[in-house]
């Protein structure tokens, strides 16, 4: 790597707490939160969408941010949710 981009990712972790590659697995796990929200695509999909090799490592890695597997907030999120007749 060379030393700027060395001093960028330090400087990014300093300043956000965490480093570049955790700020772009939380913004993914948004991502997937928002699509298991909408209900339009399978988790498979989803995994295939972002580029991981299962839906397995998919899952662990929405468990480890989230502390919720993937199906628990698709559960939940179902409930939550209002159809527009009703807004």
């Amino acid at each position: 790597m060379k030393d700027s981009s060395k001093n960028t990712n330090r400087l990014f972790s300093e300043v956000e707490g965490i480093t570049i590659e955790q700020f772009f697995i939380f913004q993914e796990i948004e991502k997937v939160k928002e699509w298991i929200a909408y209900d339009e695509l399978t988790l498979s999909e989803i995994a295939w969408k972002l580029g991981y090799s299962s839906v397995a490592h998919l899952s662990a890695q929405f468990k480890k941010v989230t502390g919720l597997t993937a199906s628990h907030v698709k559960k939940h999120a179902a409930n939550n949710r209002k159809s527009l007749d009703n807004i």
